[in-house]
């Protein structure tokens, strides 16, 4: 349709997607990914940059909160425990890469893992569903990068 944008086109092909699209390769290189980045992740707590932003990170409070990776006994509320745990994967800078250049499992797991604690007890999502949920995150981050006159000026710019 001529009517549809850009925007609506992208908006529908993600509400679209379900475990059914997610192959036996797309499983696998997911959890390979997820494992990677947690590994990274976990190794990041101990650097600098992650203690200053997790000391920071301790003013905010809420009744839902998300585990702080590397600290069982402190939690935050889920946008920032995305964000702490983020760091803590960036910190190493050996996590996932594409080109142009991003890092797509560090901004997108720690995300969906901080979300996924916010369910109630009886509503937890499936392995699957977590897997979804990794793979239309990258999808969206990939696919933003397409679109981004930016992003393919990077190569050329370093």
């Amino acid at each position: 349709f001529p009517s549809q944008t850009i925007t609506g086109n992208f908006a529908n092909m993600i509400h679209g997607l379900n475990a059914n699209h997610l192959t036996d390769q797309v499983i696998q290189r997911s959890k390979r990914m997820i494992l990677d980045t947690l590994g990274v992740g976990l190794l990041g707590t101990s650097t600098e940059v992650c203690h200053k932003v997790t000391q920071y990170s301790k003013i905010y409070s809420s009744d839902i909160s998300s585990t702080i990776w590397g600290h069982l006994d402190f939690r935050l509320p889920p946008l920032y425990a995305a964000f702490v745990n983020g760091v803590a994967v960036h910190s190493m800078d050996f996590d996932d890469t594409w080109h142009p250049a991003t890092h797509p499992s560090g901004a997108v797991l720690p995300a969906v893992i901080a979300l996924s604690e916010t369910f109630p007890q009886k509503k937890k999502i499936s392995g699957l569903d977590l897997l979804l949920a990794f793979n239309v995150g990258i999808e969206v981050q990939g696919r933003l990068l397409r679109f981004s006159s930016e992003a393919r000026n990077i190569p050329k710019r370093y």
